[in-house]
């Protein structure tokens, strides 16, 4: 299996570790390290590490970069600064989501896309293409990056101790560059995917390693894609090429706040999204929770309490913290109503569940 998938520069270390490693996208990645429970409860108490490495990183730069990533991006571009985030989605003519993304700023004309790992070669490629009249270089620097996050209630003030900069104040979506940790020099993200406090390190693929060994000895919990997953959906996230795809629009797949079709600059996919922002979407993605025993599934059929098929379930699992199966599913929006009873097939059981909010992270 391994020998025709990519690895990360942390592959040898999983393996030497113990680690379960599965297909991901293309990439060999370690699904759990001790069991999805234990490390997803680290990442809920105290802190936890993750491989993001895989991910893809494109750069955009030259002289005509700023123009060109707001042509390709959904989000408003033009309030990026240096230091300064942003998610947002690349969406085709239809308005259909390609891939979510976070574009970073770092430098003058100088702008970092970070792609989802299955998406990396595609999104370069449609980028390419979609910006040739505009004089810039893209290139796709995914070999050059490792990129490690460190997630929990705990990981900022163990962050604090290691970094040479102060990131007590920092918030979501804020970065600094130059960082040193570990005696390696780092890109620092307020940025995760768990629903929890943390950074993301962007580092020298190289220096991957040194890093990941330089955190586990500070009482963090290693962690693989299993905890990945319940942690996002916990806190509602979606993964593309399930919650998001090319035929799901943003504020079809809940992510409406990364688009801002009603700024001046245009870009594509603009036009649909316009639409939908002022006379609202087809579809819309909720949160759902089992009443009955049953996991909903990626591609279940949701029904209303009359049989009527409304939608489909694009994510779903047992949450660690409630111990609730949960899920995302997207339906008919007209048959939204939070608390509303719903019908989910699994298999050749008709399940009873209901909507909920998608955010199912209890915090005191």
């Amino acid at each position: 299996m391994t020998s025709e998938l990519k690895q990360t520069p942390l592959y040898q270390t999983f393996v030497d570790s113990g680690a379960k490693i599965v297909e991901f996208g293309g990439w060999a990645m370690p699904v759990q390290f001790s069991s999805i429970k234990e490390e997803h409860n680290a990442v809920r108490t105290n802190k936890g590490l993750f491989d993001v490495s895989h991910m893809g990183e494109v750069l955009i730069s030259g002289k005509e970069a700023a123009k060109a990533v707001q042509y390709l991006l959904s989000n408003d571009t033009d309030k990026l600064e240096i230091g300064k985030a942003q998610y947002t989605a690349l969406c085709n003519e239809q308005g259909g989501v390609i891939d979510d993304l976070i574009t970073y700023q770092i430098g003058d004309n100088e702008y970092l896309l970070v792609v989802n790992a299955a998406n990396t070669e595609k999104d370069f490629n449609w980028i390419q293409q979609h910006v040739q009249e505009f004089d810039l270089n893209v290139k796709n620097v995914s070999d050059q990056y490792g990129q490690l996050a460190i997630q929990g209630p705990k990981a900022r003030d163990l962050v604090q101790e290691l970094v040479d900069v102060d990131v007590s104040e920092m918030k979501p979506f804020e970065f600094k560059l130059d960082v040193t940790l570990f005696d390696k020099k780092v890109i620092l993200s307020q940025s995760g995917y768990t629903g929890e406090d943390g950074f993301e390190v962007y580092c020298n693929a190289q220096d991957s390693v040194d890093i990941w060994n330089g955190f586990l000895k500070y009482d963090v919990e290693p962690c693989g894609l299993g905890a990945r997953d319940t942690l996002r959906l916990e806190a509602g996230l979606p993964l593309h090429g399930q919650d998001l795809t090319e035929t799901i629009t943003p504020y079809e797949g809940g992510i409406g706040f990364a688009a801002k079709p009603l700024i001046e600059a245009d870009f594509i996919g603009k036009e649909v999204l316009k639409d939908q922002k002022e006379n609202g979407s087809p579809r819309r993605t909720v949160g759902i929770e089992m009443i009955e025993k049953g996991i909903p599934r990626t591609g279940y059929t949701v029904m209303n309490n009359e049989g009527v098929e409304i939608g489909e379930v694009t994510s779903g699992t047992q949450s660690p913290l409630s111990g609730k199966a949960i899920g995302l599913a997207l339906i008919k929006r007209e048959e939204f109503e939070m608390g509303k009873e719903i019908i989910v097939q699994v298999r050749k059981r008709q399940v009873k569940g209901k909507i909920v909010k998608k955010n199912q992270i209890i915090k005191e």
